[in-house]
């Protein structure tokens, strides 16, 4: 489905966070702005996590829970995902919902901080009955704690008042003002965390 290099995970293992992500977002405000209706975006949901995956995973940016109840995805500093594969990947699998994602990557980039060598969380989810307890917290204290050791920042953006929340508790601040999306959409809030 993606033509973006794999390491480090079983195709098995791809597949379980790609729908783990998929139940943890079916009803976040930014995926049902991306696609609206309910059916299509079960439907597609997995596949647009896969690709974020299978990204992260080429970069060894993929943390999970001791039982895979929490997933934490991330790019390093200096990754340079290859733009027209990525492209080609999110058309295939949403296809007509494809430029309300370009959309939203368009207003992402315009935020996001250039110039400093940071850490990039995109997603994270905790299976639904293990939220709060701690398990988003662990994994973003083990992105800080990379970021920490090589002297750089880490950046978010937050979707969620819990994404946000646990963002707080691992150091991030909200840096400049939120992204809005279009015709009355949700707003992701960027968040940054100075090394320490």
């Amino acid at each position: 489905m993606s033509a973006l290099p794999v390491n480090r995970l079983s195709p098995s293992a791809v597949t379980d966070l790609s729908v783990l992500l998929a139940t943890c977002f079916q009803e976040d405000a930014l995926t049902r702005w991306m696609i609206p209706d309910e059916r299509r975006r079960a439907e597609l949901l997995p596949g647009f996590f896969r690709v974020f995956v299978e990204l992260s995973a080429a970069y060894d940016g993929v943390l999970t829970g001791p039982d895979g109840d929490a997933v934490l995805l991330f790019l390093p500093p200096g990754a340079e995902p290859d733009e027209k594969a990525l492209d080609a990947a999110f058309a295939d699998v949403l296809g007509e919902y494809a430029q309300a994602m370009h959309t939203i990557a368009g207003l992402q980039e315009a935020a996001h901080p250039h110039g400093a060598p940071h850490y990039y969380v995109s997603f994270g989810a905790v299976r639904p009955g293990r939220q709060q307890s701690g398990l988003m917290s662990a994994l973003l204290g083990r992105v800080a704690a990379r970021a920490d050791a090589e002297g750089v920042g880490a950046y978010v953006e937050a979707s969620s008042r819990g994404g946000e929340a646990a963002g707080r508790r691992a150091g991030f601040e909200l840096r400049g003002g939120d992204i809005a999306l279009p015709d009355g959409g949700p707003v992701l809030r960027p968040m940054w965390r100075e090394p320490r």
